[in-house]
């Protein structure tokens, strides 16, 4: 039986001109067609035909035993594929589905990570509400604390990092609102805020360039001084420093 059609008592039934039809399989099936069943969703996983691959991992997995190796890379796969549709908020429940249920499998850290993804994936832009990355940020921190050492809390701080840069961004743009209607107080506490918060990202030297200019705006000497000597000792490489602290004369 051609396995491009049928595979063996599998319950998608693929027909060779059309899409797959769900179809219930009449019971357990035999370990050879379990076998081809689970190969034909690899397949169909690589080919990026995702609604088909979720289909047809489901329901061979529904065949393995409770013991099977494969179950957290078909648990694994299938959150893949609702990633790829764009639905996160189900992915990132079959991920931890493998991460929590399976803590021990070799895909529990990768799942955790993916899991961080899917909820970053639902923050796409940095003026938007940041709940979701907040979210993201907690699942990668997880990763760093059940996972330490290992290549996975690698790749959760580098998310982190990542992640942080949006969020220092987000702040410097409130600030600019702030200093375009010359709100200089709430411009400087936000700024403060992005620098304290955020002080490994490209944006706390630019935060910091900001402050010097509301600072000389108000006139405050001695805030503009502490500023620029922060920003040359924690920021040397900041092509702008000299001039914004050598500036012209200070305005009111």
């Amino acid at each position: 039986m051609r396995i491009g059609c049928i595979v063996g008592a599998m319950v998608v039934l693929m027909s060779c001109g059309g899409p797959p039809e769900p179809v219930l399989a009449p019971g357990p099936m035999e370990p050879e067609a379990v076998d081809s069943a689970w190969n034909h969703a690899l397949s169909l996983y690589r080919k990026g035909s995702w609604q088909e691959a979720r289909t047809a991992i489901e329901v061979t997995v529904a065949q393995f035993g409770p013991s099977d190796p494969r179950i957290a890379k078909a648990r694994f796969l299938v959150a893949e594929t609702q990633l790829a549709r764009g639905e996160n908020l189900q992915a990132v429940r079959s991920f931890r589905r493998v991460s929590d249920d399976m803590p021990t499998d070799s895909l529990a850290p990768r799942a955790l990570i993916r899991a961080g993804d899917a909820y970053a994936g639902l923050w796409r832009r940095p003026e938007l509400d940041p709940t979701y990355g907040h979210t993201a940020t907690a699942v990668y921190q997880e990763v760093l604390e059940r996972y330490p050492g290992t290549e996975a809390a690698r790749i959760a701080g580098v998310r982190m990092a990542e992640l942080n840069e949006s969020f220092a961004i987000k702040e410097f743009k409130s600030a600019r609102f702030y200093m375009r209607f010359k709100a200089y107080d709430s411009a400087l506490l936000t700024l403060r805020n992005l620098v304290a918060d955020y002080p490994r990202t490209k944006m706390a030297p630019v935060a910091l360039l900001e402050m010097i200019k509301a600072f000389r705006v108000l006139g405050y000497e001695e805030d503009l001084r502490e500023t620029c000597d922060y920003l040359a000792r924690q920021h040397p490489d900041t092509p702008e420093t000299d001039k914004a602290c050598t500036g012209g004369a200070t305005t009111h």
